[in-house]
């Protein structure tokens, strides 16, 4: 047995011992206390989710991402198509000839009508006037205004003795209804012994015989003038603004001892319209009292 000395008296004791004889002091130490170790958890992290709640929700970021990349991938891929489809779809486009222009011409008729001169011996003509008007093929449009159009009038003579001739300073008018109506509605007499249009020409070259004819002609013809225009050197008019419609075409020049008729029934389109007047045969009236 093995000998230890007391810690509190020195003598000898056994180390058995549990306390020395001599003084009594305890030799072993009672087995140290087990300490408890108490773990407390975070409340923060209890509160809040678990760390392997993290991993399915990255799994399911990651998984609706691509199926939103899918799903505007499929857009895309339709929209080209539908483009595509458009694209093959579509009909070349071919220009017609535009409606917008016109040329007219107007030939003058083989009617005639008998001209007399009051008291006198001589008797000549007046040509009629056509009621049909051909048309030619369109020419190349021009932009016009939309509702609006543009008459060119492009007026010639014939004389009885050499070539046609440029009706030069002469009035063209459009009317809303044909001259002779608008002379009988108006009650205007014709000079004796003739037509309504007869007595315009004899008015033109005898201004000073049968000049209350001519004023009361003119005044009936103005109520109903919708446009008018003068030709220049070269036999040309202009009107412009022109509404779409039905009209009368009418015109009276004096050429020396004789005059030139136009009265025709003319249709405005909108844009340009030329109208080409056949040259208009002048007829002679010879005056016995010179």
């Amino acid at each position: 047995m093995s000998l230890i000395y007391c810690p509190e008296c020195g003598h000898e004791i056994s180390a058995n011992a549990i306390a020395c004889p001599n003084c009594g002091r305890p030799i072993q130490a009672a087995a140290p206390p087990v300490e408890k170790k108490v773990v407390v958890a975070n409340p923060r992290v209890e509160r809040g989710f678990p760390t392997w709640a993290f991993v399915p929700i990255a799994l399911l970021a990651v998984l609706l991402l691509v199926l939103v990349f899918v799903a505007f991938r499929q857009n895309d891929d339709q929209a080209n198509t539908n483009v595509n489809v458009a694209v093959a779809g579509k009909r070349p486009i071919t220009e017609e000839p535009s409606r917008d222009s016109r040329t007219v011409t107007i030939p003058p008729s083989g009617e005639t009508q008998p001209v007399t001169i009051p008291n006198q011996s001589t008797t000549t003509t007046v040509p009629g006037t056509s009621t049909s008007i051909p048309s030619t093929s369109t020419s190349a449009p021009v932009a016009p205004p939309p509702d609006k159009g543009t008459v060119v009038i492009k007026a010639q003579i014939a004389p009885t003795r050499g070539a046609p001739q440029s009706a030069r300073n002469t009035k063209f008018y459009l009317l809303d209804k044909d001259l002779e109506a608008i002379l009988s509605e108006a009650r205007v007499e014709p000079i004796e012994g003739n037509t309504l249009t007869a007595s315009l020409g004899l008015a033109a070259v005898f201004p000073d015989r049968y000049g209350d004819f001519q004023k009361a002609a003119m005044r009936a013809i103005a109520k109903h003038v919708k446009y008018s225009g003068t030709t220049g050197g070269s036999g040309s008019a202009s009107l412009s603004n022109i509404a779409p419609s039905e009209y009368y075409l009418f015109g009276i020049t004096r050429v020396g001892h004789g005059f030139a008729l136009w009265n025709a029934p003319v249709s405005v389109i909108a844009g340009d319209n030329n109208l080409n007047l056949s040259p208009q045969s002048v007829t002679e009236i010879e005056d016995a009292t010179g």
